[in-house]
This record gives C-alpha cells, sequence and structure tokens, in this order.
C-alpha cells in the first residue's frame, strides 16, 4: 500500500542512497547550520524532479555525485563572527577533508584540537569586563551599636582609563572588603573603592596591582543611545560563574527614579535581561562603546524585560565630579516643590500671557539656597534659557521631551543656573547657586554608623530610608506609622542640622516601668526645648542638672524620670544588654 501510493503520488524527496549520505554528514546543529551555510542549497532531489539539463541543475545546486560541504576552517569562522567571541584556525592536512577519504575508502583521520593560541579576539571590549567579590557588614539599625552578620555578593563592573573600574554603589555598600577578578583569570585581586555616588548608584575602584591592568585595554564611552538603538549587556549574573552577554535595544529614555538613591536622574530603558549580578556590568552599543552601566530593573506581574542602564552624562558627571574635586559631592537639586500650569484659568489668574509658559512654585526648602530668591507663587519660566512648558518639560532631542529637572542634574554642586521667574505679572530674572538635597529623613546614612543614645533603657535615635526598612521591612512605605510616612514624604527640614529623632525601643528595667509599650515616638521636646536633632538631646540630658527628665513625645505622651536614678541606672542597662557605650562616637565629639 505504500509502495503504490508512493508511485501514484509525488516520487520521495530524496533518494534512498543521497538521503542517507546526506544526513550522514549534516551539520550537528541542523538550525545553526541552515544559518550558516546560507549559501547552501538542499540536497540534490530525484532525477524525475526536473526536467532540466544536468549543466543547468549544476549551475544551481551542487554536483550530486559529492555535495558541497564547509571546510571546518569557513563553518568555525563564521560561527565565530556570529557570535561575537573568537575564530579558530584549524589546519587540516592536504586540503582533503574526511567525506573526501571516506568516499575513497580509507580511514578518516581524526580532526585536531584546536590550540587556544589560535584564538583570535573579536571583541576586547569584553576583556575590560571584571567581576566583583564583596564582602559586606551592614549596621544594625534597630541595635544601632552592633552590626549585622556579614555577607558576601557578586556583580560586575568594567575597567575604564585611570587604573580605574566602574562598578554599581549598591554592589559595594557596607564593604569590608572588595575584590576583583578579570575575565579568564583565576587571580583575584584586592581593590580599593575610591568614591561612592549613593544618588546614581556608581562606584569607583581601583587596583593596585600592576599585574591586574597588563594586557587590557580600558573600555570607551559611547553618545547617548536612540530610540531603537542596539545595546549588549555584558556581565556575571546569576546561572553561572562566566560571562553572559545579552541583548535588545533601546526602549524609553527619561527622568528615572533610581532605587537606591531616591533620586530622580535620566535612566534609559532596554528590553535586554538584566538579572542579580548583572548590576555593575556595561552595555555596549554596535559599535563596541559603552552607553551605560545595568542596575535595575522592573519586576511586576505586568512587565516583563523591562531592565534600565545608567546612561553616559550620568556616569561623565560622576566621574568628573571626582576628578575635579577629588571626592564625590553628589547632584545639585533646585529645592522646590512645583506645580503644573495646565489649567488656562490657572495661568490667566497668575498673570500669565498667551506666549508664557512656566510651572508654579508650591513650597521651597528651607536650607535651599534659592529660597533667599524665590517665594511661593512664583512661576518658573525658564532655566539657564530653556523654556519650560506648562507641564514642566523641556525639548530633548528630536520629536523628545524630558523633565526640565534633567538641566539641573546636569549642573555640579556649587554652579550657579540663570532662572527666570513671572512674580505679581512681572518678570524677574536671578542667578541662584545650587547645591544638594537636604532631606528630614535622608534616603541614606552614606556608609556611616547610625547615631543612638541611651538613658534610663530608652534607646534614642535618628529615623532614616535604612532605619524604616531595617524596622519595617522592604515594605515600609506601607507598614511603617502613618505620622512617620506623612514626614518622610511631604516635611521639610527646617536646618542643615535637623533630625527627627524617636524613640526607638525602651530597653526593659525597673526604671521605665509602664514606658515599655513606647516604640517609634517622634521625641518633641526635652524639659521644655525642643529637639532638633539626637547629639543636642544627648547634650541636653547629659548636662541636666533639674531634678527630674521629662521628654514630650508625639500623641500627647509624656515621659518622666528622676535624674539621678537614670544616670545611675543606665549603667546597669548597658551590662545587662552588653552595649559597649551609652552613645555612639559622633555624639561623643
Amino acid at each position: 500500500m505504500v509502495d503504490n501510493k508512493r508511485k501514484r503520488g509525488r516520487p520521495s524527496k530524496h533518494p534512498p542512497n543521497e538521503s542517507a549520505e546526506a544526513a550522514d554528514h549534516q551539520h550537528p546543529n541542523a538550525a545553526a547550520a541552515t544559518a550558516l551555510n546560507d549559501g547552501a542549497s538542499a540536497p540534490a532531489a530525484d532525477k524525475t524532479m526536473s526536467a532540466d539539463p544536468p549543466s543547468s541543475r549544476r549551475g544551481r545546486g551542487r554536483p550530486r555525485g559529492k555535495p558541497e560541504r564547509r571546510s571546518p576552517e569557513r563553518r568555525s569562522s563564521r560561527f565565530a563572527e556570529q557570535n561575537g567571541d573568537c575564530s579558530l584556525a584549524v589546519a587540516v592536512g592536504g586540503g582533503r577533508d574526511d567525506r573526501d577519504l571516506e568516499l575513497d575508502g580509507e580511514e578518516p583521520s581524526p580532526m585536531p584540537m584546536p590550540k587556544w593560541e589560535n584564538v583570535a579576539r573579536v571583541v576586547p571590549a569584553m576583556d575590560a569586563v571584571v567581576k566583583v567579590f564583596c564582602v559586606h557588614t551592614e549596621p544594625n539599625f534597630s541595635l544601632p551599636w552592633q552590626r549585622k552578620r556579614q555577607y558576601s555578593s557578586s556583580s560586575s563592573g568594567f575597567i575604564i582609563g585611570g587604573r580605574r573600574v566602574l562598578t554599581n554603589a549598591h554592589s559595594v555598600e557596607h564593604h569590608t572588603q572588595v575584590k576583583v577578578k578579570k575575565r579568564g583569570s583565576d587571580t583575584k585581586y584586592l581593590a580599593t573603592v575610591l568614591a561612592i555616588g549613593t544618588e546614581c548608584d556608581i562606584a569607583l575602584l581601583t587596583v593596585n596591582s600592576d599585574e591586574f591592568w597588563e594586557g587590557v585595554a580600558p573600555v570607551e564611552f559611547g553618545e547617548l543611545p536612540a530610540l531603537q538603538d542596539a545595546v549588549t549587556v555584558v556581565g556575571y549574573p546569576i546561572g553561572g560563574d562566566t560571562i553572559s552577554v545579552t541583548s535588545g535595544v533601546v526602549s524609553r529614555m527619561e527622568m528615572l527614579s533610581y532605587a537606591h538613591g531616591s533620586t530622580e536622574l535620566l535612566g534609559v530603558q532596554i528590553d535586554a535581561a538584566i538579572n542579580s549580578g548583572n548590576s555593575g556590568g556595561p552595555a555596549f552599543n554596535d559599535k563596541g562603546k559603552c552607553v551605560g552601566i545595568a542596575f535595575q530593573s522592573l519586576k511586576h506581574e505586568d512587565a516583563e524585560n523591562i531592565g534600565y542602564i545608567i546612561p553616559t552624562p550620568v556616569i561623565m558627571h560622576f566621574i568628573h565630579d571626582y576628578e575635579k574635586n577629588g571626592l564625590y559631592t553628589g547632584f545639585p537639586i533646585l529645592g522646590v516643590e512645583w506645580q503644573k500650569m495646565e489649567n488656562p484659568d490657572l495661568r490667566m489668574a497668575m498673570g500669565m500671557k498667551l506666549d508664557k509658559k512656566g510651572v508654579r512654585i508650591r513650597r521651597i526648602e528651607p536650607t535651599a539656597p534659592e529660597s533667599h530668591v524665590l517665594k511661593p507663587s512664583d512661576v518658573i519660566l525658564s532655566f539657564d534659557g530653556i523654556n519650560i512648558a506648562n507641564d514642566g518639560t523641556v525639548p530633548f532631542r528630536h520629536g523628545e521631551r524630558i523633565g526640565f529637572g534633567y538641566l539641573v542634574s546636569q549642573k555640579y554642586t556649587g554652579d550657579k543656573a540663570h532662572v527666570q521667574v513671572l512674580r505679581n505679572s512681572k518678570i524677574l530674572e536671578f542667578d541662584i547657586k545650587l547645591a544638594t538635597h537636604k532631606r528630614l529623613i535622608p534616603a541614606h546614612i552614606s556608609g556611616k554608623s547610625p547615631s543612638y543614645y541611651i538613658i534610663a533603657g530608652f534607646v534614642f535615635t535618628a529615623v532614616s530610608v535604612p532605619y524604616l526598612r531595617s524596622e519595617y521591612g522592604k515594605d515600609y512605605e506601607f507598614d511603617a506609622p502613618v505620622k512617620l510616612l506623612d514626614k518622610l514624604l511631604h516635611s521639610m527640614a527646617g536646618s542643615v542640622n535637623e533630625q527627627l529623632v524617636v524613640v526607638s525601643q525602651v530597653l526593659v528595667a525597673d526604671i521605665n516601668i509602664g514606658y515599655e509599650d513606647i516604640v517609634n515616638t517622634q521625641v518633641l521636646a526635652f524639659n521644655g526645648e525642643p529637639v532638633k536633632n539626637l547629639k543636642s538631646l544627648a547634650n541636653m540630658v547629659e548636662n541636666c542638672e533639674d531634678e527630674y527628665l521629662r521628654f514630650d513625645l508625639e500623641y500627647q505622651q509624656v515621659v518622666v524620670l528622676r535624674t539621678k536614678t537614670a544616670k545611675v541606672a543606665t549603667s546597669d542597662i548597658l551590662t545587662t544588654h552588653c552595649i559597649p557605650s551609652a552613645m555612639s562616637n559622633d555624639l561623643k565629639a
């Protein structure tokens, strides 16, 4: 039945002998062979499939008796070109391949193993990508007199000019020891941290060993990529120990919230996979130049393949800041909160003409230098000569707009900016000095140990974002007390040294009976004097000669202790809980 059907239908695609022979010599990876041998045609068809003369068939395909086969040199070279790694030059003696020997009836000789000294580098920039090993010892913000158990992490980095290495700030945060290893090496070299930019999530390292810098060229930086430009992210993510390469395109470019520094800077969204361990690795364009540093990704059930890189303008700002000042000084801000002016009635009420656009100032940071010049309800019309739209954006590139905070982020701490404002229907111009942001509740403490003060079992500390994360976990924005969250989001520091001081906990003792349940409650005043920061509170308590210590807390709570008894009890409480000192070292100065 089968034979009869085959005879009645179309003939088989391959003759019996030729089909078996072609299968024997097929590329081990059929798909790869198809892609690599792009000029090769299919095996010769049965004679009944074509009425063309043999010469015509031979011109279009390959001879039936001896199918064409690519030499090992050509196969391996083309494979290397498509994978961007290296090409293996393998010599086969006599110019005859195994197929020739097999057809002649001779035993095929084994193919010689490739020699690594014949490997030719195609992408030298990948050799500048290093693996970063770090041992972290984080402070224990809930028990600020001690540190947490140390742990290790690995991430990526890359070599730049000046015998320096760039990586992410969160990769070496609270570091105890940092080591780096080059691609293809089995040696880890001790590294020194030169600068950490928490806001931009970039860190600068160096290695003292001369051996580390031998035979490697630094990475070169490229221009800011455009939308749909191809990017290749290189690093050492989870899933293996060797270098990893993922590719994608630029999907979006805008002012982005940097998770580590809690700031908004220019960011580039790509669709290349960025996983744990990719942090600090470079993103190359199609010319082999670095256009960004991988640093975070979006993990959401409705999102896929959304990663972010730090673009070159932010990287160069960090490097130039360090080279200019010898340390990292940060990104300045315009210390104002502003409101969009998209409503026509609002613009008319503010005295704006039809040809004027801008944003209205809601509040000004009391600690910002511009607080002496600008006023609430001023309308900012332009920044450094660039007009601001009613939605707060400025022209960026062709067909693109971006938040005017981008213009501010291009400045350096201490630089001046020319601002044009509308006040009472009059246009005024000011030159203002830019400075970094002073938050009432800081987003980080720049690698320092947390401050604390203990009296009669009451543990006082200053609130920071790491403290809230330690107390309430990564979802502190939902689980922390509403009063603290309100101050985190909306309160402004009245002075440079102002802090939010709280009673973190009460170490139970006989002297503090009845106060055990006080946790994370703000201290407003001590003996009638406002508490501005932790150091002022410690000084007032230590120098108090009144009979009683009175602490006025939030929610109208009051704590009263006898002064002499409290100071005597403190020593016993410290001994019981193995606490070395009643206050942190920074408060002793």
